[in-house]
């Protein structure tokens, strides 16, 4: 009866954990700003990728990407690694990190920190398919920069106009999957997928010199909700009795969701001391107009090679039609996407019982991306290297099948060029996830 009652114990106490940080998850997506970058403007965002810290730290290397250990992550980009999850899975997560802007000119650096994730995961049916869902940001806006223009002919009648640009907000994911294993090799699996989120942008033009000028602001509003789909497969070949070569794929629809605009105009005017003062007339251009955002199609490929509880090393491409995304019935002029991903991870002894840190995984990567974004005739790519450790925990439930691991990923990297009058982001970011394995919600004890 006592190992019933702690059996039950365990799954409330799971499940209560999961739901309390998938609303405090939900609260910190609608609530923060998450980035400081102008390249943000675009699009939906800086796209995140459905990556935990422990696939960030090998680069992003994910499609092709099993189980391998004993020990179970999720892998939620491609769907099809469901089915090789055995136990009940909790990962949640936080990530931080500073950005430093610089182009000819001048410099500028920032910090943001943010919950990054929510996912949950276990076997339904049979040990050879589970079900996984969670939370997890998919885009991130956020920038606020000015250009100033002088207008006039003479020193006597010049006046500096300054153009402010902000933006805030960002994309949100929750998502519902299913992964089976058929046969002995083959494994396939789906997401469900609700994107939802605001993407808030201002435009202002203000004489900041002129305490008589009228000034005015364009403030233009989408409030995104809407289901998408994703979809993967996995083939393992065995090479030997422990070393496995697995191939993968996966892909997202190119789902037309919902969408909401809403422009206003405001006429407002500064005080002596630059603060603005109260509007002096709003006026609403279009409001809460329905419409449909239409994403694009987009395709990964990965394989990788692992033997069992020691180590693993892999590869993916990824491919995005982004030249089709559509908002309000208008092409973004964006570019077509592609970008590389390169990693591993290396266990020295996972079953050592003397030696802690041969238990501890140990992990690399590189990842290179053409973005979606092109200025002055020019791609904005994105390069970066990531190392990280996943650190077991010494668990007092170890005999009743828990085992708790802290995954840490640092990245370093940037995106554009201070050449041919652009901008440079500079990024540390730190990713901080904690994976619980729990096994004795499927497990029947004999004896009290």
């Amino acid at each position: 009866m006592k190992l019933l009652h702690y059996q039950m114990f365990q799954k409330v106490k799971y499940i209560g954990l999961f739901l309390g940080s998938l609303l405090v998850g939900i609260g910190s997506a609608s609530a923060q700003i998450t980035t400081q970058s102008p390249y943000s403007k675009f699009g939906v965002g800086n796209l995140r990728g459905s990556l935990l810290p422990q696939m960030r730290a090998m680069g992003g290397i994910a499609t092709g990407v099993s189980k391998g250990t004993y020990f179970n992550n999720i892998n939620m980009q491609n769907p099809a690694s469901y089915a090789t999850i055995n136990t009940t899975t909790l990962d949640m997560g936080m990530s931080g990190g500073f950005t430093t802007l610089k182009n000819n000119a001048s410099t500028d650096r920032s910090f943001n920190a943010t919950l990054s994730h929510v996912a949950l995961a276990f076997p339904i049916l049979s040990t050879k398919s589970a079900l996984s869902f969670g939370i997890l940001p998919y885009s991130e806006l956020g920038y606020n920069f000015k250009t100033t223009v002088s207008l006039g002919n003479s020193d006597e009648n010049r006046k500096d106009v300054d153009y402010l640009y902000t933006g805030e907000g960002g994309l949100t994911k929750a998502y519902m999957g299913y992964g089976i294993q058929l046969g002995d090799h083959v494994r396939l699996g789906a997401n469900a997928e609700y994107l939802f989120g605001n993407l808030i942008e201002s435009r202002s033009a203000q004489l900041s010199n002129d305490a008589n000028a009228i000034n005015s602001r364009v403030q233009h509003k989408n409030n995104i909700g809407g289901l998408s789909f994703g979809y993967g497969a996995q083939v393992e070949i065995p090479l030997n009795n422990k070393t496995s070569l697995v191939l993968g794929y996966a892909g997202n629809s190119n789902s037309k969701i919902n969408s909401t605009i809403s422009d206003v105009t405001t006429l407002y005017k500064l005080d002596l001391s630059g603060n603005e003062n109260v509007a002096l007339d709003t006026v609403s251009n279009l409001e809460n107009k329905s419409t449909k955002m239409q994403l694009p199609l987009i395709h990964q490929f990965g394989f990788s090679i692992h033997k069992n509880d020691k180590w693993v090393f892999g590869a993916d491409y990824r491919m995005g039609n982004w030249s089709k995304l559509v908002i309000n019935q208008s092409n973004q002029q964006l570019q077509d996407t592609y970008g590389v991903s390169v990693g591993g991870q290396f266990t020295p002894d996972a079953g050592a019982i003397s030696g802690y840190f041969n238990r501890v995984d140990y992990r690399f990567g590189f990842n290179y991306d053409k973005t979606y974004i092109r200025l002055n005739n020019q791609d904005i790519k994105e390069m970066g290297i990531s190392v990280g450790m996943g650190l077991p925990f010494t668990s007092f439930s170890l005999m009743r099948g828990s085992f708790q691991k802290m995954n840490i990923t640092a990245e370093v990297g940037k995106r554009g060029t201070v050449g041919n009058g652009l901008l440079q982001e500079n990024y540390f970011k730190i990713h901080l996830g904690f994976t619980i394995n729990d096994n004795s919600w499927f497990r029947r004890f004999k004896f009290d």
